[in-house]
């Protein structure tokens, strides 16, 4: 299993291609810490809903929000930063459709003016179940 990542009543784990089988499904959590990448990927069943935990930034900057780039795939909702700078997002894909989406979540100083900038990318695939025909 990946690491920063639980899947609480998942019936898949994450890691290899959508073509081995192998992308998450139900319920999960994604973890963010300081010094892991910056860019994660990320194979999800439809209907799968995950949890994004942004741990606090060790530099003077806080996430900002998260946006997603097909909100008909992947809604990024439940924005929530807390005091202590950590920050949690929902994003439930969708129903029954497959593709791909970025999500991206934002950072910047809090007394600077400004566009906050990306700071973390999710590349989300949302991969059908095989349908027998």
């Amino acid at each position: 299993m990946s690491p920063g990542v639980s899947v609480p009543g998942s019936s898949a784990v994450p890691g290899s291609p959508a073509a081995s089988g192998r992308c998450l499904a139900g319920r999960a959590e994604l973890a963010v810490s300081p010094g892991d990448p910056v860019r994660r990927r990320l194979c999800v069943r439809p209907g799968t809903v995950v949890t994004l935990v942004l741990r606090p930034r060790p530099d003077d900057k806080r996430w900002k929000e998260v946006r997603s780039s097909a909100p008909a795939l992947v809604v990024a909702s439940g924005w929530r930063p807390d005091a202590d700078g950590t920050a949690h997002a929902t994003l439930r894909c969708a129903g029954t459709r497959g593709g791909e989406a970025l999500v991206t979540v934002t950072a910047g100083a809090p007394d600077v003016a400004g566009a906050a900038r990306p700071a973390f990318t999710l590349d989300v695939r949302v991969v059908p179940y095989a349908r027998e025909g």
